[in-house]
Parts: C-alpha cells; structure tokens; sequence
C-alpha cells in the first residue's frame, strides 16, 4: 500500500473538508481517500480520519486498504479484538498483502507479544521488496524485547538499504551503546563514512564515541568533520565545546557554545556551559551573568540553581547563596539537592534548626546517604534533641548496620541521657566496628568522654 502526503496537490482535501461542510456527497477515487486518511492520521485528527474511512469505504466497499485503514484506527483505540476480527476477514481476501502482516505484528506488540509480532513481519519481508520500513518494525521489536545485538542487526540492514536513514543509523548507535560497544561503534562508523563521507550524524556519532573513551583530540577531529559537512549543525558546536572543556581550551569551549546560541534558539545547556568556563577563566561578572541567563531561560534546569548557588558558596557570600537555594526550592521544593545545598549553607550560617530541616526534609525525599543521617543527627545533638537524635541514628542503622561512627554517637547520646547499659552497649559495638572513630565521644560528647565507665572502655579497645 503506498502512503503520499498529499502537501503539493491539496486539492482532494480541499474538495473533502468542503464536502463535510455542505453536506453534499462528491464522488473521490480510493487512492485519493488513501492520501486523505493518510494525511489526517499524520496530523493526528483521528475524527476526521474515520469520517473519510467511513465515506471511502460507502464508495468503495470492496477497498482493503480502506478497510486497513480501519484496523490502524482501531489499533489507536486500543479496540485490539475488533482489529483483529477484521483483519482476519481481510487475511482471507487477500493473504499476500503485506500491510496486514504489518497490522497483525502491531496487535502483537501492542499486547507485548515482541516475539510474535517478529515473526509475522519476518513472513511480510517474503511478500515485499519495500523491505526498509519492515526491517526498522523488527529493529524495534527487538529493543523491546531487550535484544540489541538482534536489533542492531536490523536497523544496520536498514542503513544497507538506505544511508540517509538516519533513524536508523541513531538506534544501531543506541544499541552499540547499551552494549557497552563504544570501539566496536567507532569501527562500524568508520565503515559507513567511508561510504558516506559528508555524513554529518555519523561524524557527530562518532565524536560522541571517542568522548565516551576519553580520545579527545579523535573526538575534536570528528566534530570538525561534522561541522565541514553542515556548519549549522548544533549539536556538533555542542559537543565541540564540551571537548574544548575538557581539554581545558576554555575560550575556544565558549566560542563553540555561542556559535551554537546565534544559529538556534538559545539553550540553557549551553549559557551554562559558557557560565562555567568564564567562572574558570576567573570572570566572575561574566560568569554569574551566564548563570542568570541559564535559569531565566529554563526555570526547572536545578543545574543552573546549583551553578549560581555554588558560585556565591565558593565566594563565601552564604546570603547570596541562601537567596539562591531558596528561589529554587520555591520552584522546585522535591528536590533532593536544592534541600542538601540549602542544609550545608544554613549550617554554614549557624543557623542549625534551618539546616536540620534541611536534611529532615533530604531524608523525606528518599536520600539516604549516611552522610545526611550524620549531620542531621549532630545538628539535633547541638540544638538539644537527645531523644530525636538517637531516632535519627537509629533508623539510619536499618540502612547501614553495622557502622561504627552510629554507633559511638548513640554510645555518647545514651551515656549523656545515664543510660549506662545502653551506653555500653553501643561503644563496644563502635569499638569493635572501627576502635579508629573513637575521637568521636570526645569531640561531640566531652563530658561523657571524661567519665570513669567510658574511660576505661575506650581504654581497652580490644573489648568483645
């Protein structure tokens, strides 16, 4: 069955949607009901596509592709079992019509049955020599089912076909990278520029391979390929710059990053990028003003809110830097790393019930990192919380038994509290874990260091 997009002929449709507006019935061949279904599906308007498939077919009742048609909508619709019905119908009319294979493998895979639909397009790929839009169906079937080498297998016979089929050309990237294939990628590439030099995908690829294996100046070779082959491809002065980075040419890194700004719309992805080179040339002005532009332009990006918080972290300014933190959270107040920043820089400020609000709210928020147990903890041991802090350290220990710098703390906290036993207990577990973190009952607890019982313990660290 072939599908036009009808754009420099329009008149059909034109004639089809005055008909839906006068109602008067006007006669159109199927081929032209084709390229009208065709058309609205592309745009979406599924209404009108079965408006046309119902008119097509009271014209042309006998048409299977008109029928097919119908089994596409209903696939849409997820009315699988009414697809099915009639494309059995359509089996038995016409068996070696390929595009009901094609219909049949797409029931199946949207009942996840990848297998299945595998093996009814592999019987369509006997009834066609239009095999490069079947091969890709395969290709896909397979990632599906997690099968890359058979999915690369599948989309290379696509760019067999057909070089330009840049689709393609992406997905066998794709599996060569899931696969962990980077040189093996880098080898295929070769292979294909050198039947398609001026390839400007395939450089850019293969740049992107040789960065992943840290080969920068083979990675800088590529970009400069694919930028000879189209100098307004964006992604090229992209990952240009990021090599430049690396290679700490700084200047060179922002000169790409603002070619890529003059030939599309701005990136946030890149006024960052040249925020943090001016930061590392030691143009602050230039570099905050960077940073400001990055979250004017994408609000959401947390990594342009961390950029300028850090930014006035490092120049001690904690003011600015809490400002920051807290104009992001208000964006954003899920997430994890704004609340860790606005902890740090609060405790920075001795503002310590602020911070451990912070890190209450880190460890809300799913992050478990023993680091933030420990500073909420030592925050409510400094604000006067025994109790919630041994709650802290406790519930930390379902995440990391075992850990000797819990267990001299809790040591400390019951000691502090007269709970010898407890107390006891707990040291000689710290003691045991690591006899190393011992300093921590002095530095946090001083004067439970100095009582006789602890003393005494700490003494004999050969303890059991």
């Amino acid at each position: 069955m072939e599908f036009s997009h009808n754009d420099n002929n329009n008149l059909p449709l034109s004639k089809f949607e005055s008909m839906l507006k006068t109602n008067h019935v006007l006669f159109f061949d199927s081929e032209e009901f084709e390229n009208i279904i065709h058309y609205y599906l592309n745009q979406g308007k599924i209404a009108l596509a079965k408006k046309a498939i119902k008119l097509g077919l009271d014209q042309h009742t006998t048409s299977i592709n008109l029928r097919l048609f119908k089994v596409e909508v209903y696939v849409f619709e997820d009315k699988l079992v009414k697809a099915d019905t009639l494309l059995n119908e359509l089996y038995s009319l016409d068996p070696m019509n390929e595009e009901i294979y094609i219909q049949k493998a797409n029931i199946l895979s949207k009942k996840d049955e990848h297998q299945q639909a595998i093996d009814v397009l592999k019987k369509a790929l006997e009834l066609t020599d239009d095999v490069i839009d079947l091969y890709s169906l395969i290709g896909m079937e397979y990632l599906f089912l997690d099968q890359f080498e058979n999915a690369k297998i599948y989309f290379i016979k696509c760019l067999d076909e057909d070089m330009d089929d840049y689709s393609s050309l992406y997905n066998v990237i794709y599996c060569f990278e899931y696969l962990g294939q980077n040189e093996e990628a880098i080898s295929y590439l070769n292979t294909f520029l050198d039947k398609n030099p001026y390839c400007e995908v395939a450089w850019h690829q293969l740049g992107k391979q040789y960065y992943a294996l840290k080969k920068h100046k083979k990675a800088l070779a590529a970009f400069d390929f694919a930028i000879i082959s189209d100098d307004t491809f964006v992604g090229a002065y992209l990952e240009r710059g990021k090599v430049l980075e690396e290679l700490k040419r700084y200047e060179d890194a922002i000169e790409n990053y603002s070619i890529s700004l003059k030939l599309d719309e701005p990136t946030s992805f890149a006024l960052l990028r040249i925020g943090s080179c001016h930061e590392k040339l030691r143009n602050d002005d230039l570099a905050v003003q960077y940073y400001y532009k990055t979250v004017h332009e994408d609000p959401l990006l947390d990594k342009g809110w961390i950029a300028i918080t850090k930014y006035y972290n490092r120049k001690k300014n904690f003011q600015k830097a809490l400002y920051y933190i807290n104009k992001a959270i208000n964006i954003d107040p899920e997430n994890v790393i704004y609340w860790k920043l606005y902890s740090q820089i609060n405790q920075r400020l001795n503002f310590y019930e602020e911070a451990e609000r912070g890190f209450k709210k880190t460890l809300e928020l799913g992050n478990y990192e023993l680091n933030t147990w420990l500073s909420r903890g030592d925050l409510l041991i400094k604000l006067g919380e025994p109790q919630a802090a041994i709650y802290n350290f406790e519930q930390a220990q379902e995440f990391y038994p075992e850990n000797a710098e819990l267990e001299y703390r809790l040591a400390g906290l019951y000691f502090s509290l007269n709970e010898n036993d407890k107390g006891t207990f707990h040291l000689k577990n710290g003691i045991r874990y690591n006899k190393e973190y011992a300093f921590i009952i002095e530095e946090l607890f001083p004067k439970v260091s100095n009582r006789i019982l602890v003393k005494a313990l700490l003494k004999n660290r050969t303890v059991k």
